[in-house]
């Protein structure tokens, strides 16, 4: 089983992306602290080896990221393939209700999930979504307005953030 890899310029530095016939399955900056370790975990949980290689996937990514970073687009539409513990899954379909412009901390998501107690668990399932932007765990934030947790880089949390403009207290 092949997981084709593509290199994707954007205004905030060089992504990967992975995907499979089912959809993108990966997307993180290339400088993120450990990549090499995600992207051996993918191949692991994919069963798959994963190579350089063009996919029809691509094509309609860069260019929904590219209306993003204009500002002409709010919503993607390319088909994610993800991949987690039912807990995690729930919490990444969370983050993709979070409209654009408007932010939730921690405790919000634990809360909409029917566990408020589970702050660290959400923050931990953040943690390891591996499709920056498009599941978009940059717009969640510390309880005090503090931008935190972001593994692309808290710089790239609030340029995402100011892009989408959110409004932060």
């Amino acid at each position: 089983m092949q997981i084709h890899q593509k290199t994707i310029q954007t205004p905030l530095g060089e992504m990967i992306a992975c995907a499979k016939d089912e959809g993108i399955c990966l997307l993180e900056f290339t400088d993120r602290k450990n990549i090499e370790k995600q992207l051996k975990s993918l191949s692991k949980s994919l069963d798959g080896e994963i190579i350089e290689k063009d996919h029809f996937h691509f094509k309609q990514l860069e260019q929904e990221l590219k209306e993003y970073f204009e500002g002409k687009r709010e919503i993607f539409e390319v088909p994610l393939f993800v991949k987690g513990t039912e807990f995690q899954e729930k919490v990444w379909q969370l983050l993709r209700e979070i409209p654009m412009g408007e932010i939730r901390t921690y405790k919000q998501q634990s809360e909409f999930l029917g566990n408020p107690k589970a702050i660290r668990a959400v923050g931990t399932a953040n943690g390891v979504n591996k499709i920056a932007i498009l599941i978009p765990c940059h717009r969640v934030i510390g309880s005090n307005g503090e931008l935190v947790g972001y593994a692309g880089g808290i710089w790239r949390k609030q340029k995402l953030l100011e892009l989408e403009k959110a409004i932060l207290f």
